[in-house]
């Protein structure tokens, strides 16, 4: 089976870069298959992972994003074509990333099967949150986009409410719900040594400065650092593309503070080092776009987690059986009073981290990308047999 997977690609830290790169490195392992990776351009000299046959072949914010899309699909005569968006995937002004969203249907009126990940949906984004002033006209652009993805043959959701979404709303019965997956090969057992002792480390990892902020987890620590001396705060991660330069302006802000640590970026290979060493990963965002990534890698190593009690991740903890317990919105002092009672009770501490690794081995990214394989095969098999 030859597959085309359009989606952003490290060294690119687009959305969904690293998402793309574990898909493709579970597609690369299986012999009878045909990758090629269709990804974003970059603007400087680099090297490409080793093993993958990559055509950077669009780019953020082109409006000939879709044509030079379709021309690559056309020369390589695909059996599948896999879109691993979000909505903002293509661009960050909204006429080119409408355009852009046009591929997955322009594809398969090419005669090729197209099939959708879809890691969000605009009717659940809180739009105040990442900066959109006309709000009535993006959700009438969103839901008009929605329907164009839709017309894909078919369609996958992280989340069994925005099943029920386009299901019950949009009237079409080609969406499929499918587990997020680890953004790591295997679940590595928590190291419960390398915790509390004698520090607590707490992470929050991220694309910081739209939705997902630092003021309130700043706030929520200063306030449990007066309780707990031995606490430490670990901010991990860069900029949201929509947010250049927050994270250095909060770093000059705090970066004094003995106990407040800026990684910065951190490339995979240290992944493990960095969460086996956190106490809990807390997720301080003031709404939400879907299912986290961040959250499955913290189950990946078996590391607790604390969150704002969001509609979307009570979904993600009930559908997936995740250990998450969960503060006020917009509450430093309930953030802070669920830290501190989360670390001064090693029992908790002991059952949510056994917790997130048991469903961490549920959901393991070869699993995922299994099932989406057999998808495919199944849907050329029916082909086959209409023709």
């Amino acid at each position: 089976m030859k597959i085309c997977l359009v989606t952003t690609f490290p060294p690119s830290t687009g959305g969904l870069s690293e998402y793309g790169f574990h898909i493709a490195r579970e597609l690369q392992r299986n012999p009878f298959l045909d990758l090629t990776v269709l990804a974003d351009e970059l603007s400087d000299a680099h090297a490409e992972p080793e093993g993958f046959k990559v055509v950077r072949c669009w780019s953020f914010d082109d409006p000939k994003t879709v044509f030079r899309l379709l021309r690559t699909i056309r020369g390589i005569k695909p059996d599948v074509v896999w879109f691993n968006l979000l909505f903002s995937t293509f661009g960050r002004n909204p006429v080119v990333a409408f355009s852009g969203l046009m591929a997955p249907l322009l594809a398969r009126l090419g005669g090729r099967y197209t099939h959708v990940t879809l890691h969000h949906l605009m009717d659940t984004v809180q739009l105040k949150d990442v900066g959109v002033r006309h709000e009535t006209l993006y959700r009438a652009a969103g839901a008009v986009a929605t329907r164009m993805l839709l017309l894909s043959n078919s369609v996958s959701v992280l989340m069994p409410g925005y099943r029920k979404i386009l299901n019950d709303k949009y009237g079409r019965d080609n969406v499929h719900l499918r587990a997020h997956g680890l953004l790591a090969r295997r679940p590595e057992f928590p190291d419960f040594s390398r915790r509390g002792n004698p520090l607590h480390r707490i992470l929050a990892f991220g694309k910081w400065g739209t939705y997902k902020r630092l003021e309130l987890m700043i706030e929520a620590f200063n306030l449990l650092a007066s309780k707990m001396p031995e606490a430490r705060l670990v901010i991990a991660g860069g900029d949201h593309p929509q947010a250049p330069g927050y994270t250095e302006s909060m770093k000059k802000l705090h970066g004094g503070n003995p106990k407040i640590e800026f990684c910065g970026y951190v490339p995979e290979s240290e992944l493990a080092d960095l969460f086996q060493s956190s106490s809990v990963a807390v997720m301080p965002y003031s709404s939400s776009t879907g299912c986290s990534g961040v959250a499955h890698l913290a189950c990946a190593f078996g590391v607790p987690i604390i969150s704002a009690d969001l509609v979307d991740f009570r979904q993600m903890a009930q559908s997936e059986e995740l250990a998450i317990a969960f503060y006020p919105p917009g509450s430093a002092q309930g953030l802070a009073d669920c830290l501190l009672e989360f670390l001064t009770d090693v029992e908790k501490q002991g059952t949510m981290a056994t917790q997130n690794f048991s469903a961490a081995l549920r959901m393991t990214m070869p699993n995922v990308v299994q099932k989406y394989l057999r998808h495919f095969e199944l849907q050329q098999r029916v082909q086959t047999l209409r023709h």
